[in-house]
């Protein structure tokens, strides 16, 4: 191999997700989400989800695992990205771009639905504004966060702050995150389907 910079990512990548595993509380926080989001669908609640760029795309990709098919087939269950383009050009030349998110938390956000905010800094004003809006609501608030979880941190009910000094590295283990809470969640609210 002459390209040493392939091996030494993949150990990179390897490394930050053996260093959140260590951490036994990284678990818990997981676990945490995993719980919330079987007694949010239980209770008949909602789940949103935002980000910015590949923290967009990872909000878009959550949500749809939950109302397409992530491995079983099932119902579809109530999450929704925060992604709809006219809403976003409209309200961003209208109010601002830190307001894309917490109107549309603030329109269809309710009492006990959770929001969830993927953001590799935790300093996205957009994401901030829309999680404060949310606790506003009385809902339950999700981090999946890096580089020490940013401002956003103090406002999630579950922060969940994964290592990496790249958004890139953030993001792997964000989407790992993502696949292993929709899989366990979907283990409890189908059992008969596993």
């Amino acid at each position: 191999m002459n390209d040493t910079h392939i091996l030494s990512s993949f150990q990179e990548a390897q490394q930050c997700l053996a260093s959140f595993m260590a951490d036994e509380a990284n678990l818990a926080q997981v676990e945490r989400f995993v719980d919330l989001l079987v007694e949010t669908f239980q209770s008949g609640h909602k789940v949103y989800s935002a980000g910015n760029g590949g923290s967009h795309c990872d909000a878009m990709h959550f949500a749809e695992e939950w109302t397409g098919r992530y491995r079983k087939d099932r119902k579809p269950m109530p999450a929704l990205a925060f992604s709809d383009v006219s809403h976003i050009t409209c309200t961003s030349n209208d109010y601002g771009f830190e307001h894309i998110f917490s109107r549309l938390v603030q329109a269809f956000g309710g009492k006990d639905d959770v929001f969830v905010a993927i953001t590799t800094s935790g300093h996205s004003k957009n994401l901030v504004l829309a999680a404060q809006a949310a606790k506003d609501a009385g809902m339950k608030v999700v981090g999946l966060l890096g580089k020490g979880g940013g401002e956003i941190r103090a406002l999630c009910d579950i922060p969940i702050v994964v290592p990496g000094a790249t958004s890139d590295r953030i993001q792997e283990l964000h989407i790992k995150i993502i696949h292993i809470v929709i899989e366990c969640a979907e283990r409890r609210l189908f059992p008969e389907l596993y």
